[in-house]
């Protein structure tokens, strides 16, 4: 996925042009604007650097046919997760969720929304997806955001002058898919009532205002809610402001909702009774688990797929397998995976099945031997995967420091957003310094994607 020999390079285009008078004015500029519209996560602004993610056409529409021919085997994944209980234990679910599976109408995608989280190998530019975020996709609102921000930066006038700039919305694309889960939930052509729930005290609440005054700007109402403020009585799902709530748009995490309110909760009651449409539905736990990745490499499942569907998966999805005790495949070779696992150490990551954030994960050549045999004993008493290392791009970005002009080298993640379990648009970029690339973790910056060619 490189942009071509002999091409102009946006990026030394950009920081040619950016010099410190500049840098200063955009800085100042940038984050006045973002604690001004509530684009930051909790209390501090989401991005702090002063460029943004420049694609060239080619790069785009590649990116885009990796992430549609991965959605297929994602998708057959997901499917056969819902008929072959044998096969979904694969995934590693909780008995609980095998209830709500069960019991919870389904839609008609397993995952309405998702993203695919990946890094571009700098060596080859295959795109490597190392997560599936199929339950609660963040991001839309905050990459539209930025957008807009970074559009009218006083940094993007040189660029601009000799680049076209497209942006790459996403707001559009998530109410279209409410609005089309809803049609086919219900079998009705109206506009639904819209609830955004999640806990009061997230970090992304202001990501769900600028959500809400967009879906109310296209004629929806909406609010923003909680679990506790919920009421579910005579069929009908209500807010504490006495709304009845047509459809959730869910960010709360389904194993947080039922860890503190249980089974019997108001919103798990109405969306079982399918007294209300819930996107992404309870029926996305097995492909959002990060076993999904296993199940999709693992060489157990190859009659389940296409040739297509393998090619894409041999290409673009590192090595992954649950941590248990088993003989598998690597590189051809059979194995015993939990000595090899010990052995294998600086070549390997451990992730906890359900969790987000970074929390859990264990980076093997970051850690010494004798952590590593902890956390690979921990991982064999709860689901975990182990999954190949992979080389990790990285691109300068400019920044203002301590007052002055800087550049530094970041390492860049490729999150494109997945609609309808079918196709990719849009795109949320995370950067940073550290190797554990989220800004939940506290260790990265949030920028804007667009797609550039010259004048």
């Amino acid at each position: 996925m490189t942009s071509g020999i002999n091409q102009p390079d946006p990026i030394a285009v950009w920081h040619d042009a950016l010099d410190e008078s500049l840098a200063l004015e955009s800085a100042a500029w940038l984050t006045e604007r973002q604690l001004e519209r509530g684009i930051a996560f909790g209390d501090r602004p989401l991005c702090t650097v002063l460029r943004p993610r420049l694609m060239r056409q080619a790069e785009y529409d590649t990116l885009r046919g990796v992430c549609a021919e991965l959605l297929g085997a994602f998708r057959t994944a997901g499917e056969a997760a819902l008929t072959d209980a044998d096969f979904r234990t694969q995934f590693r679910l909780a008995d609980w969720e095998e209830t709500l599976l069960e019991s919870a109408p389904r839609l008609h995608v397993t995952s309405p929304l998702g993203r695919l989280d990946a890094f571009i190998d700098p060596t080859d530019g295959v795109a490597r997806i190392t997560e599936f975020n199929g339950e609660t996709p963040a991001g839309t609102a905050y990459c539209d955001a930025l957008s807009e921000l970074f559009l009218a930066m006083p940094a993007m006038r040189p660029f601009a002058r000799k680049w076209t700039v497209r942006p790459l919305p996403a707001r559009n694309h998530l109410f279209n898919v409410l609005l089309d889960t809803w049609h086919q939930f219900r079998g009705v052509r109206t506009i639904p009532s819209i609830a955004i729930v999640d806990w009061h005290d997230v970090p992304t609440v202001s990501e769900f205002q600028l959500s809400r005054d967009y879906f109310e700007s296209m004629g929806s109402e909406c609010i923003i809610t909680t679990p506790d403020a919920l009421t579910y009585t005579g069929g009908n799902l209500r807010d504490a402001s006495g709304m009845v709530i047509d459809l959730i748009y869910k960010r709360v995490l389904i194993h947080e909702l039922i860890e503190e309110c249980g089974l019997d909760h108001a919103m798990v009651r109405a969306v079982v009774d399918g007294a209300v449409c819930m996107v992404n539905p309870f029926s996305c736990k097995p492909l959002h688990k990060k076993a999904s990745l296993a199940v999709l490499s693992d060489e157990r499942n190859n009659r389940r797929f296409s040739g297509e569907q393998l090619a894409a998966i041999a290409r673009h999805v590192p090595w992954t397998r649950v941590v248990e005790e088993r003989h598998t495949t690597s590189d051809g070779r059979d194995i015993d995976l939990v000595p090899w696992i010990g052995e294998q150490k600086d070549q390997l990551v451990l992730k906890p099945n359900d969790d987000y954030g970074g929390a859990g994960i264990v980076l093997g050549w970051e850690v010494d031997s004798a952590t590593w045999e902890i956390a690979v004993t921990r991982a064999l008493s709860e689901p975990y995967i182990v999954q190949r290392r992979i080389a990790l791009p990285s691109e300068p970005f400019a920044a203002v420091v301590d007052g002055a002009l800087t550049v530094d080298t970041r390492i860049v993640d490729t999150a494109p957003f997945c609609w309808d379990g079918a196709w990719a648009d849009g795109m949320l970029c995370r950067i940073s310094t550290s190797t554990l690339v989220n800004v939940t973790a506290g260790g990265g910056s949030t920028i804007p994607t667009f797609v550039v060619e010259p004048r």
